[in-house]
């Protein structure tokens, strides 16, 4: 209905807006709930490098304009007490966007795993994560163009948006959407 929720972390307090859930972000860009934790995942584009991947917390103080790891005049700190520092950030920027974890069966391997689209990277990437930590990643196919977005399909296979590559962007670039098939594992 357009109201705050009464359990928000700032409800009651004068001194803040209350329909904040957390703050300290710079141009967040995909967003994801995690299937098992059911916690809210996100990517953020930082400042001449410094992109983030995120999990959000209730109340939780991200640090922008305070900390970040990319270079930004009048900031020189990567961390601070109080302020929550990123599960993992990028040096030099890969532009993360779109994010998905993957919840169906096409690819029993990667269930539960993150893949995030890069711009700047112009790549996908699957991060295989073990509670609030990412443990692996790895780049599945780059350089066709810039990936846009990553999204698990109603079939069960992950969709990806690109620009196409060696193209100037604007409103009007061209770009595809690809299908990833599953490949079945070769038996040992």
């Amino acid at each position: 209905d357009g109201s705050t929720p009464r359990d928000n972390p700032f409800v009651g307090r004068p001194d803040v807006v209350q329909s904040i859930w957390s703050y300290g972000h710079r141009n967040p860009q995909g967003f994801a709930f995690h299937p098992v934790s059911g916690k809210l995942w996100a990517t953020e584009h930082g400042p001449t490098g410094g992109d983030e991947l995120n999990v959000i917390e209730r109340g939780g103080n991200y640090g922008w304009a305070v900390v970040s790891n990319g270079l930004q005049p009048g900031i020189t700190k990567s961390l601070q007490e109080g302020m929550q520092p990123p599960v993992v950030h990028w040096s030099p920027s890969i532009a993360p966007s779109g994010i998905a974890f993957y919840n169906g069966t096409r690819y029993p391997g990667w269930r539960d795993h993150l893949f995030l689209s890069a711009l700047a990277g112009q790549h996908l990437r699957r991060l295989e994560v073990s509670g609030d930590k990412v443990v692996h990643q790895e780049v599945l196919f780059s350089e066709f163009g810039r990936v846009r977005d990553i999204v698990v399909g109603p079939d069960g296979c992950l969709y990806a948006v690109l620009n196409l590559p060696g193209q100037r962007l604007h409103d009007t670039t061209a770009g595809v959407v690809i299908r990833l098939n599953p490949v079945d594992s070769p038996k040992n």
